[in-house]
């Protein structure tokens, strides 16, 4: 007879390391032909999406046509900033082709055989850029059921040659034109608060660039785990493509989840805390999440994160924004300190935001 693992036997640490140390992610856990997923996958109920309600409507994200006229683009971009934090937009100035072949290139990589990716797995991006299962594996309560290739662009280029080769060419057009849609996004941002179209600019926001490419493959057991766990974002802004694998990535919408419809050449917008608090919660940032994926094709996104580069400089409010009527929701802070503090927990729903508020209620 086998002998039952208790809770007490159980030793976690030991089962995370020993797949980590194998280098295979989850997409060589699928490959072995596994029908069970490890327990460390394992999340606890709350986590985990419930029944979805009947009889209530569908709940999906505002699409944004770009090339519509400025104020209106600008307003409906300032109404769903200010509300979900999160939109989709259309007609940009990205070419459907160079978000294919970025997408495209990075489903190759994780497709290829595990020798190969294991060359790229590690945990460190001092090369600025780094393959693994979760950046959060150790400190998580649970894994969730995705592997990544996490690239820095910028202020400092990658090291090439850490850039699996077939990622090379067209993550560095992905980025080119990230840059220039970043831009315009960022303008119109400017101008849905009242405040110079360039501030964010000015704030090196469009410098602080890094790429997170995220692959979901079809999960045996996606009743017990996640893709992505609920979470805001740090920064001031991302970016995302994704293939046409929809129904997985979803934001909190009240009490409710809303979906975010694959739209093919589409690209989502969502806030960031920072944004949030520069803009004095003007500007929302939304929780998301990703559900474990259920269908045989795998889910690929990119996500691009807008940062400052100065890691040094006193981040907060925008002083435009304060008045006697409105006064500062937030106390000023090195950004350094700020990112240091999220990279140090467990990656799940509760903001950092709520560290650096004030309390306007003491005189």
């Amino acid at each position: 007879m086998a002998p039952v693992t208790t809770e007490q036997d159980y030793d976690r640490l030991k089962e995370v390391k020993q797949f980590d140390e194998s280098k295979i992610g989850v997409k060589g856990l699928l490959d072995s032909g596994i029908t069970t997923i490890p327990r460390f996958f394992h999340h606890p109920p709350e986590n985990l999406p419930g029944p979805k309600p009947k009889n209530r409507p569908r709940l999906t994200v505002p699409v944004v046509d770009l090339s519509g006229d400025r104020s209106t683009v600008v307003e409906q971009i300032r109404r769903s900033a200010s509300t979900i934090g999160f939109f989709q937009i259309v007609n940009h100035s990205i070419p459907v082709t160079v978000i294919d072949s970025a997408v495209g290139s990075m489903k190759e990589f994780f497709e290829q055989p595990n020798e190969y990716k294991m060359r790229f797995y590690q945990r460190e991006a001092g090369k600025g850029a780094a393959y693994s299962t979760n950046f959060d594996l150790y400190q998580s309560k649970a894994a969730s059921w995705r592997d990544t290739l996490q690239v820095r662009m910028s202020p400092v280029a990658p090291d090439w040659e850490a850039v699996p080769e077939m990622c090379r060419e067209p993550l560095a057009e992905w980025d080119k034109a990230a840059v220039g849609l970043g831009e315009e996004l960022m303008s119109i941002l400017c101008d849905g608060l009242g405040i110079k179209s360039d501030k964010l600019k000015e704030l090196s926001c469009l410098e602080g660039r890094v790429f997170a490419s995220h692959y979901y493959p079809q999960c045996p057991q996606p009743e017990l785990t996640v893709g992505l766990t609920s979470h805001t974002d740090p920064g001031v802004l991302t970016m995302v493509v994704q293939n046409e694998v929809g129904g997985l990535l979803q934001v909190k919408c009240g009490d409710d989840w809303a979906d975010v419809e694959a739209v093919h050449g589409a690209i989502v917008v969502n806030i960031g805390d920072l944004l949030q608090m520069m803009s004095n919660d003007e500007y929302k940032s939304a929780q998301h999440r990703v559900l474990a994926n259920h269908v045989e094709g795998a889910r690929v996104s990119i996500a691009v994160f807008f940062n400052p580069s100065n890691r040094d400089k006193l981040y907060g409010p925008f002083p435009e924004l304060i008045s006697t009527t409105k006064p500062a929701v937030y106390r000023e802070f090195k950004y350094e300190d700020y990112m240091r503090r999220f990279f140090t927990k467990e990656l799940d729903g509760k903001t950092l935001t709520n560290f650096y508020k004030v309390d306007n209620t003491k005189a």
